[in-house]
């Protein structure tokens, strides 16, 4: 895989596609605040959590961390923040770019969203 200098900034994200109506979460402490609770009912986003001891409730999410860290998180050491960020960013375009989906008839995520195939924006 080529390296990627930087990654697409949330702002641009957010302008191109919004932000979406609902988020699926687990109660995990990282998902329980504050500042995420008031940022969402800002933005008129709802957080949906799962019921405690039902990861089922939520099982895409969880593939997609088992995904996340088996081919990313635990193949690799990072060296720096910038490192990190190089390497997730790389394992980010070839799962949405390159990786058939099997969910989605062995197409790509960003050809649902981009048909006419183009590569991601650059960042």
């Amino acid at each position: 895989m080529k390296a990627i200098a930087s990654s697409a900034h949330p702002r641009r994200v957010r302008a191109q596609v919004g932000y979406p109506r609902t988020i699926r979460l687990d109660n995990g402490s990282e998902f329980i605040s504050r500042d995420l609770d008031l940022w969402a009912y800002a933005n008129d986003v709802t957080l949906h959590f799962s019921r405690p001891g039902k990861p089922t409730d939520n099982g895409f999410i969880e593939a997609f961390n088992s995904r996340l860290r088996s081919e990313s998180l635990n193949a690799h050491w990072f060296m720096s923040l910038a490192d990190a960020r190089e390497k997730l960013e790389d394992w980010r375009r070839h799962y949405n770019e390159d990786r058939p989906h099997s969910a989605i008839g062995y197409k790509v995520p960003f050809a649902l969203h981009y048909p006419g195939g183009a590569a991601s924006p650059s960042p």
